[in-house]
């Protein structure tokens, strides 16, 4: 297994751990932004569904060569589109009403959904993805990075105790990284890592 399906594994077993964690009260009550926790775990869930999903959506052209370049592809149509905007905050509550009665069984269930789709990929296939087509090793990462920040927006919400494991949340720091560079601010990330001046306000690389 390539190393970021292993990792995109690692950040969606942990995911299902920390969904099991969460008490009956959590469900309801402020999650992030316009959602509340089921919104924000259905939400999070999509980067389950969307590795099955394209999987079954080929491309025949590689149009973003990297998981930075998707996210630079994808924030400035975010920036400049309330619509999509609010399809994404729909989507999640979608996405949260559909988890039913037993949210956590049903994420469970879209692990294993997904990792038994991807354990029968070989090769390295392009999928059509909202920014284009991707290399499919370049398109997890993404979903890793997904599952890494959302799971650490659902922990600050919750209060639940979990851990995020290691090399998912470093996988994740890299490509935030990354993204910050390809949008010509790693000098004023690196400069903030570095502890030279904080970080802008409200500087984010999504």
């Amino acid at each position: 297994m390539t190393q970021p399906r292993q990792v995109f594994e690692n950040a969606a077993r942990s995911f299902v751990d920390l969904v099991h964690k969460l008490g009956n009260e959590c469900w309801d009550g402020p999650g992030l932004g316009e959602w509340d926790v089921r919104s924000l775990v259905g939400h999070t869930a999509r980067a389950l569904v969307t590795v099955q999903t394209y999987l079954d959506r080929p491309a025949s052209v590689e149009e973003i060569t990297s998981p930075q370049g998707y996210y630079v592809a994808i924030k400035p149509v975010l920036a400049r589109d309330s619509t999509a905007a609010a399809g994404i905050v729909e989507r999640g509550r979608q996405a949260g009403a559909d988890l039913g009665d037993d949210p956590a069984a049903a994420v469970a269930a879209l692990c294993d959904g997904a990792l038994s789709r991807l354990g029968r990929v070989t090769g390295a296939p392009i999928i059509e993805t909202i920014a284009g087509g991707m290399r499919l090793d370049a398109y997890l990462p993404t979903r890793t990075f997904e599952l890494a920040v959302h799971s650490l927006d659902i922990v600050a919400a919750t209060g639940v105790e979990h851990e995020v494991p290691s090399d998912v949340l470093g996988a994740a720091a890299e490509l935030a990284a990354g993204i910050a560079v390809e949008l010509g601010e790693g000098a004023h990330l690196l400069g903030a890592l570095t502890g030279r001046h904080p970080l802008r306000e409200s500087f984010s690389v999504v």
